[in-house]
């Protein structure tokens, strides 16, 4: 027989091969001191490796199932422990509860605490590795995501004069130039009380107006009613897509003092920064909310809250400081 080494400094974990040798030595009904002189190993580690990994139930040692056990401690035990600092994890959640994203939140957390560190990766991995129901505050973090499919048997809408996208200047798609709007209009199932959904696309400053019903006289009089008490520099132009809420546009442009374009049909992406910001209202005002119970203050707050979050665009500066500045040079 060999002799077994006992040194300590040159233990090192055991192998599958290792595994697949005990299973047979230990069927054989050797002790586990005699399994150690083959392997070379103490025969502690023999005993220490069949309670561990041997099956628990039957009082057998399985090789396969034993590695299997072992890698799987080994995962739990050199998982990575995201958030170690409680004041990251505490800041974390009390910019999850107002609605910020995770990019959001370690983009601010740089700016407001240069000593302390973290990025958005860690703290998705928080929320679901560890804190999984603080996935309720995550944008999308409830929803099943389903293809849409553009409106096929939906016929074109009737607008009268309007101007196609396409010849909309090239620098308001650029977000170089302030003054450049989007609109569209959120509804809801419960009631005919829509939302009339206006941003900014440099600053991305959003505004909301609730109207009692999707009509175009609705439309055009919330949109005059917000962006006429904006500088007119403020006021260059507005993007709508083809729905017939928008048909009273050449009547906004008048009032404003704006020019409109238009979405090709059936491609309302063309106006992403709406769209997304749709999202964010969502956030608030989930599908299935009757907005016909919505206050106008209630609309103030969650304008706030949106308005007041960091943007990594800005280099985590909110719209309403981007706004404000905007509006600072103009006076």
């Amino acid at each position: 027989m060999r002799k077994c080494n006992t040194t300590r400094e040159n233990y090192k974990h055991l192998s599958s091969s290792e595994r697949d040798l005990i299973a047979i030595l230990y069927a054989q009904r050797l002790g586990f001191r005699e399994i150690g002189v083959w392997l070379k190993r103490h025969y502690s580690t023999i005993s220490r490796e069949i309670k561990r990994n041997g099956s628990p139930v039957r009082g057998e040692y399985r090789s396969y199932w034993a590695q299997k056990r072992y890698e799987t401690r080994m995962k739990e035990t050199h998982a990575k422990v995201r958030l170690k600092n409680d004041w990251i994890r505490d800041y974390v959640l009390t910019k999850l509860e107002l609605k910020w994203s995770p990019e959001q939140i370690a983009g601010r957390l740089q700016l407001d605490h240069p000593e302390l560190k973290t990025n958005y990766e860690s703290i998705y991995q928080y929320i679901y590795e560890e804190k999984y129901p603080l996935r309720v505050h995550l944008r999308r973090g409830n929803r099943i995501r389903k293809k849409r499919f553009g409106a096929k048997n939906k016929h074109q809408s009737r607008i009268p004069n309007r101007v196609l996208i396409d010849e909309r200047p090239k620098e308001v798609a650029l977000h170089i130039e302030p003054g450049h709007w989007e609109a569209d209009t959120m509804v809801s199932r419960q009631s005919k009380a829509a939302l009339a959904v206006m941003v900014e696309l440099v600053s991305g400053i959003v505004m909301l107006v609730k109207i009692p019903e999707k009509t175009a006289k609705n439309m055009s009089s919330a949109i005059n009613r917000r962006l006429y008490k904006i500088p007119l520099v403020m006021r260059k132009t507005i993007t709508y897509d083809n729905g017939t809420e928008n048909a009273m546009h050449e009547h906004t442009n008048k009032v404003l003092g704006m020019k409109s374009y238009f979405c090709h049909p059936y491609c309302s992406w063309e106006k992403p920064v709406v769209e997304n910001t749709n999202g964010l209202v969502r956030q608030f005002l989930p599908k299935g909310t009757d907005f016909a119970k919505i206050t106008k203050a209630e609309l103030k707050v969650i304008e706030k809250l949106i308005n007041s979050r960091p943007r990594k665009r800005h280099g985590y500066l909110t719209p309403q400081k981007v706004y404000d500045s905007f509006v600072a040079l103009c006076a």
